[in-house]
């Protein structure tokens, strides 16, 4: 280890708190550090190359130093790197709003922006439970949500989400929401069919008895992402449309961790036609450069929010960075590249790649079950394929695994002993199959010795 390395390493466990971490654990490790990144690559202190098979948490689209991103970003530098949205607008932040109401389904034409995805499902909440208000129906304060859904780490988030072990602990801070069972055949007894149906009648029973006090359902369109790449069942995401629409709620997809390609659409709601109410966007939309988060509204939405001053029917939510110049520069460069290298158009090449590693290694010992929709892909290992049986969390299988990954080339992060597949969208074939055989050698060779030496 080179003293740079070393000295970084002790000043990060001196200083930093990161996050999702147990840092009793982090302390005693010896963390890679990243310096620079390079096409699909991240490149460490010590001069070692991973590719990025998790985009650098599912945010990066086209790669590191992509230099279109890269100039758009220096340019916009050379004009202005912030104003406020606050009683005034900038060329940035217009531009990329209408390159968004393009993109996006139809009904969906104002765009609010934010800095995050949480804030961005933040944003969604209120203007759903304001909505309803400036309309004449106070009482629509309630949302359903599925369970293991996860929205952000914000409040309002948090309540709408159903991870017990990220959000239990915040139960006394959160408001009431109602939480129906996730679509998750592979949990299910029954088939695909079945399963999607279970959770559907849950809803309708819900909204059956109390629409009247519903403001919104709000799901993670065909993807539930921190939950373990759980893929809904066909059908299921249109069937929580038609429900809304039937009983006059609001529909909220968060499209954070869906959007931009990532399902083998640039929105996962577009694979079953849907319209919503409102749309949450993030990560991917500045090609994992920038944070920045945008939530799209339909005009009935927007409409309710007009009025006189003293109707007080403002929206009363802002933050100071809202529409950031330099964040908005590098998202219109990125929706620039995926016309100019047909990105969409090159996924089914990329996403056969990936089903066909996933076919072999579906068959593998202590491998329960692999689902994929599009760029996004889930291993799920247990201790037994008859029964579903999970290995006790304190074994940390899934950490072993990618851990054993990186010395072959490959940067993984697992969700518990689910091994997350989810690489830049824009990967090329060759590096794509390059990562497939590191996950599935290690999943061949280094699996059986981890499970033995137990």
């Amino acid at each position: 280890m080179n003293p740079r390395t070393r000295k970084l390493i002790d000043a990060d466990k001196e200083c930093l708190w990161h996050p999702f971490t147990q840092m009793a654990s982090w302390l005693d490790s010896e963390p890679v550090v990243i310096a620079a990144g390079e096409g699909f690559h991240l490149i460490d202190t010590e001069g070692r190359r991973y590719i990025d098979g998790v985009s650098s948490l599912w945010c990066n689209v086209h790669g590191h130093r992509v230099k279109k991103i890269d100039d758009r970003i220096r340019d916009q530098l050379d004009r202005i790197a912030h104003s406020t949205l606050l009683g005034l607008a900038q060329t940035g932040s217009v531009e990329l709003a209408e390159k968004l109401v393009q993109i996006t389904p139809e009904a969906l034409t104002k765009v609010f922006y934010s800095d995050s995805g949480a804030t961005s499902v933040e944003i969604a909440l209120k203007m759903a439970y304001q909505y309803w208000r400036n309309s004449g129906e106070p009482d629509r304060r309630k949302f359903i949500a599925l369970e293991n859904s996860y929205h952000g780490d914000t409040i309002g988030s948090v309540s709408l989400g159903g991870i017990g072990l990220f959000h239990g602990i915040f139960g006394p801070l959160l408001f009431e929401t109602h939480f129906v069972p996730s679509p998750h055949p592979y949990r299910f007894d029954g088939d695909s069919e079945q399963c999607a149906q279970f959770s559907l009648e849950r809803i309708e029973h819900l909204l059956r008895q109390q629409a009247e006090k519903i403001a919104a359902v709000i799901v993670e369109p065909l993807v539930q992402g921190a939950a373990g790449i759980i893929v809904h069942p066909a059908g299921f995401l249109k069937g929580v449309r038609q429900l809304t629409r039937k009983y006059g709620v609001l529909l909220i997809v968060d499209e954070v961790a869906t959007g931009f390609g990532r399902t083998g659409r640039m929105f996962a709601c577009e694979h079953e036609n849907v319209q919503p109410d409102l749309m949450c966007l993030a990560k991917g939309i500045t090609g994992g450069y920038l944070p920045l988060a945008a939530t799209l509204a339909t005009q009935e939405i927007f409409d309710a929010f007009l009025g006189d001053a003293t109707e007080h029917k403002t929206f009363y939510h802002g933050h100071t960075y809202t529409g950031n110049a330099l964040g908005c520069a590098a998202a219109i460069a990125s929706l620039e590249l995926f016309e100019e290298n047909d990105i969409i158009a090159s996924l089914p090449e990329k996403v056969s790649l990936i089903n066909n590693a996933l076919d072999r290694i579906g068959s593998l010992d202590y491998i329960g079950d692999v689902r994929q929709c599009g760029m996004m892909a889930g291993i799920e290992i247990v201790q037994s394929k008859t029964t579903k049986q999970s290995f006790p969390c304190e074994n940390a299988i899934g950490a072993k695994l990618c851990a054993a990954m990186r010395p072959k080339g490959a940067m993984m992060r697992p969700l518990g002993d689910v091994i997350v597949l989810m690489p830049p969208v824009a990967i090329d074939p060759p590096t794509l199959s390059e990562l497939l055989d590191i996950v599935t050698d290690t999943l061949q060779n280094d699996l059986p010795a981890i499970v033995e030496a137990l």
